[in-house]
């Protein structure tokens, strides 16, 4: 039995060299459609593309990308610049980086910087540059913005909260972090302490300087913030010196992972949370499952990933670059649960 390209084999199933008639046949649609699914085209209605997708899976269809950059003059691959994988943020922002655009018809590649350097991130757009649509920089951790160049005119989008010269999408840091504090104020605590990410990191000292000013602004006292490194063990660290002061009682911290270990060593100090202390961690990745559950910022990560794809797309398909960069924000969302609670006294 064949299909009507003659690609099937002996009923079996779909050769390797299935072709877009082959999908078009299958999907009930023209090979016209298929093309425009296969190129990340705008005009096809989300249904169509769903089946398109579902027939291009089931006869094992793989678009020509070498061939069609070649008719074209454009690529089907976006090139993400990382540096720091390993944290949570940005795994869950490639992660929905590659998601959305593989609904668009493109296959992502990585490339590592070793710092969030102006310097280091150029070297690995100039690396990453050719064979790619377009780039999305991650982990820019440095205040000399303007010194991130793209070669050409690659199209280049940045997973950033502040107004750069390239087109951003970020997480609003600063209106989550106020929030927390302002939450823990709002319970009745007197002073909030923190413990901080490291002193590296531009999502850290934002979410630090937020804490900063809003104690300010409040006319509470601003205690020495103690920092970690992103890790439990940092935070389990942290809280143990934390734990053996009696006058805390409401404690900021910069991520999940620090908050998970910290505590832990409240615990083992016999310190209850959140009858003796609150606690509100940052990014809602695993508090759901810490015990008690924490009260934490949620970083909506897919909202971000699914901004820069989309971002990303407009500038490619635009031959000449905004000259006013877009800056998008995604807004903080305070998730409250069991961790904070009102101070001692003031039950």
């Amino acid at each position: 039995m064949t299909s009507a390209s003659g690609s099937r084999r002996g009923g079996v199933g779909w050769s390797t060299q299935a072709t877009a008639r082959d999908v078009a046949a299958l999907a009930n649609v023209s090979a016209q459609t298929v093309s425009r699914v296969a190129n990340g085209a705008e005009n096809v209605s989300p249904e169509t593309r769903a089946r398109v997708l579902e027939a291009m899976a089931k006869v094992g269809y793989t678009p020509n990308g070498a061939a069609r950059a070649l008719r074209s003059g454009r690529s089907d691959m976006i090139g993400i610049v990382v540096h720091h994988l390993t944290r949570t943020g940005e795994a869950n922002i490639v992660q929905a980086v590659a998601t959305t655009a593989h609904d668009r018809g493109y296959a992502v590649t990585l490339m590592d910087a070793s710092t969030g350097a102006a310097s280091d991130l150029n070297e690995a757009l100039a690396r990453i540059g050719p064979g790619v649509a377009g780039v999305v920089v991650l982990g820019l951790e440095t205040s000399d913005v303007d010194r991130l160049k793209a070669p050409g005119r690659l199209p280049v989008v940045v997973a950033d909260s502040r107004s750069l010269a390239h087109p951003a999408v970020g997480f609003d840091q600063r209106g989550g972090a106020q929030q927390a504090v302002g939450h823990l104020l709002g319970l009745g605590h007197a002073c909030v302490h923190m413990l901080a990410g490291p002193q590296s990191s531009l999502q850290s000292r934002l979410r630090e300087h937020a804490w900063r000013e809003f104690l300010t602004a409040a006319g509470r006292p601003v205690p020495p913030v103690l920092r970690g490194d992103w890790s439990p063990a940092s935070g389990y660290a942290a809280g143990q010196v934390l734990a053996a002061d009696r006058e805390v009682t409401a404690i900021f911290v910069a991520n999940d992972e620090m908050a998970a270990g910290l505590m832990r060593a409240f615990h083992e100090a016999g310190r209850r949370i959140p009858d003796e202390v609150s606690v509100v961690g940052f990014d809602d990745v695993l508090a759901e499952y810490l015990w008690p559950p924490l009260t934490t910022v949620r970083q909506d990560f897919s909202a971000v990933g699914d901004g820069l794809v989309r971002l990303l797309l407009q500038r490619i398909g635009s031959p000449v670059a905004d000259p006013d960069p877009v800056s998008t924000v995604v807004p903080a969302h305070l998730v409250i649960r069991a961790s904070s609670g009102p101070p001692p006294g003031h039950r």
